[in-house]
């Protein structure tokens, strides 16, 4: 499975690690071939179920689901448990914080010392909401002392939304009007995902932020809602060395 998996390039701590799968790899049939770790989009559940077992296996870790619902929930990871929320911060080795995304933002995060970790997933809502500066905050760290990688996501190219999604945004933090181009139509707008999320985290003082750059619409190594609505799911996943 390693040649199958992308490995962040940041510079946390050598007892953190973190993967982000692809689509190979897997037992899925189309179209979800064929590491699709969705459980809810359709796939067979034996399949999925296999993929889950190849992605622990492979790492020995143990990863924590999460029911995601675009909000900003962040709650101690737990394997076996699934809970309704976007995001999981842990401080034990060995338990894999895990989000699931085809499109929406996945972010990884860690403090320097190494003693803690959290992932989130960040749709526009959670995003406008402010899932990522509760995420940092889970760490229980200053800003200063967050490390933020940011996974595969719809690159800015391809992220076309309506005046609707820049308001939400700019309502309440106007520098992030800076993230947002017109589009083609009266009323579109270009989002930059990877600068908001920037933006965000920014305000909270969490500047070391690292990724960002990779188009999952474009890339069909990954999973992509916008590109075929009927897929799979890939998931990005930290967790601390034993």
């Amino acid at each position: 499975m390693a040649h199958t998996l992308l490995i962040p390039h940041w510079p946390a701590p050598d007892r953190v690690r973190a993967c982000v799968t692809t689509r190979a790899g897997g037992v899925s049939a189309a179209p979800f071939d064929s590491l699709n770790l969705g459980d809810h989009v359709g796939d067979a559940a034996p399949a999925v179920a296999e993929n889950r077992r190849r992605l622990a296996d492979h790492f020995a870790i143990r990863p924590a689901w999460l029911k995601q619902v675009h909000g900003v929930n962040v709650v101690h990871a737990t394997p076996g448990q699934v809970d309704e929320a976007d995001a999981s911060w842990t401080s034990t080795p060995g338990v894999a914080c895990t989000v699931m995304t085809a499109d929406c933002l996945p972010a990884l995060f860690c403090d320097r010392a190494g003693t803690r970790v959290a992932a989130a997933h960040a749709g526009w809502r959670g995003l406008a909401a402010g899932v990522l500066e509760a995420t940092a905050a889970s760490l229980a760290v200053p800003g200063e002392d967050v490390l933020v990688w940011l996974g595969p996501a719809i690159g800015p190219r391809n992220f076309e939304v309506g005046s609707e999604v820049r308001d939400a945004f700019t309502a309440t933090h106007p520098q992030t009007a800076q993230a947002f181009v017109p589009g083609a139509s009266p009323g579109k707008f270009i989002a930059d995902i990877y600068a908001l999320a920037r933006l965000r985290l920014a305000a909270v003082g969490v500047t070391a932020v690292y990724g960002g750059g990779l188009c999952t619409v474009a890339d069909p190594q990954f999973f992509s809602y916008r590109r075929a609505p009927v897929t799979g799911r890939f998931a990005s996943l930290v967790w601390l060395q034993g």
